[in-house]
Parts: C-alpha cells; sequence; structure tokens
C-alpha cells in the first residue's frame, strides 16, 4: 500500500476507527492485536486452501473521490490463484461492459475483497491494492479455468497488505446446488446398493425405480 502503517490492521483501524473503539470499549482488545502485528499479511495455508474451494466473492473499490462500488466475481473452484505469497489474480470476465471496477482502479488502487463460504459459515476480509492488466495473453490464458464458459476480456491482480477472518455470528448457513445435488446423488445410490442388498436377503428381484 502507498500508505504507511505502523500496523497491518491499520489500512482499516484509522484515527477516528480507533478513536470509536476506545468510546466504546473495544480499543483494548485490538491493541492486543496490534501488539502481535497486526492482521495477517501473507498467504498461509489456511489462505490458500480457503480461496481454493471459493467459486465466489466480492470485490469493493472507490473512485478517487470516494464513491464506494461493490462488484461480484464468481467462477469455478480455483479460478482465484496465487502468484506469490502477497499476491492473487483472477482473469476478469466479459460482462455488462460498464467498467465501473475498471475505472474506479485508474485512479484509486486500493481495494478490498470479501469472501463468504456459507457452507461452514466462514468469511475472510482481505485488503491491498488492485491492478488491471490488459496486454497480457499468456497470463490471461493461464488464469483462464480449463473448460469454463467465460470470455475472458482481462487479468486483474491483487496484492494483499492485509487480512483477517471473521467469527461465525450471524452467517445463514446455505449450501451450493451442485453440492446438494451430489449428496442427493449420493444418498440414493447408497438406498439402491441397500434394497439391492434386501432383496437378495429375501430372495427377490430388487424393484425398479
Amino acid at each position: 500500500m502507498s500508505d504507511v502503517h505502523t500496523y497491518s490492521s491499520d489500512v482499516a483501524f484509522t484515527p477516528a476507527v480507533k478513536a470509536i473503539q476506545a468510546r466504546k470499549g473495544s480499543r483494548e482488545a485490538y491493541a492486543h492485536v496490534e501488539e502481535r502485528g497486526g492482521w495477517r499479511t501473507g498467504i498461509d495455508e489456511n489462505l490458500a486452501g480457503f480461496l481454493a474451494e471459493t467459486n465466489s466473492f466480492y470485490l469493493a473499490t472507490a473512485s478517487g473521490d470516494g464513491q464506494p462500488y461493490i462488484q461480484h466475481r464468481g467462477g469455478p473452484k480455483g479460478f482465484i490463484k496465487i502468484l506469490d505469497k502477497n499476491t492473487i489474480a483472477f482473469a476478469d470476465y466479459s460482462g455488462n461492459r460498464q467498467y465501473i471496477t475498471q475505472g474506479n482502479l485508474s485512479e484509486n488502487p486500493r481495494a478490498h475483497i470479501f469472501v463468504m463460504d456459507y457452507t461452514h459459515r466462514r468469511r475472510v476480509k482481505i485488503w491491498g491494492e488492485a491492478r488491471v492488466v490488459e496486454d497480457d495473453p499468456a497470463l490471461t490464458k493461464s488464469l483462464m479455468p480449463q473448460g469454463y464458459k467465460a470470455r475472458p476480456e482481462q487479468v486483474i491482480l491483487f496484492r494483499i497488505s492485509a487480512w483477517d477472518t471473521n467469527c461465525p455470528q450471524h452467517i445463514p448457513q446455505k449450501f451450493d446446488a451442485a453440492d446438494v445435488a451430489q449428496a442427493l446423488a449420493v444418498r440414493d445410490a447408497r438406498i439402491a446398493e441397500l434394497e439391492e442388498e434386501l432383496a437378495a436377503l429375501q430372495g427377490q428381484p430388487a424393484a425398479t425405480p
């Protein structure tokens, strides 16, 4: 990041935020986090594993005058690639051609990624700087998920400055339709298997579904 911070968590805990934390009684607890260096800044095994299972996240940017914007990004699991211990990247698919995110990044590189895992009731917040790469076909091709039906238009590189996790409080548990379908298929196969075993024990042919 272009700003110099004493702690990595200062990317979010500005003086105004810390003043409110002090007024509402949480500053001491977060001061202990700062004493340990603040939030994590590099991609460890936990974050890498979390991102490998991610098929959806939200990317927040802001214009030069501070107008915020959030856009959804999705793809098959693994579409977020790790380039090094501080950098992630993904192919940016052609969409409605509004280019709000790209316009914002052209004048303000600060960005934020918010990833929600409803199945396991987990969420990860990632602060950093992002930039759009339009003229690197090889990089775009390397980041495009094989067999995925989308047209890559460019690449977004995101350099992480800090990341943190949240508690599961108030996160509703939801499941992807594909995961539910797979679980039901496994269940149905097991039911059919048990019916065959029962029919064999009874000396009767199994019922045809």
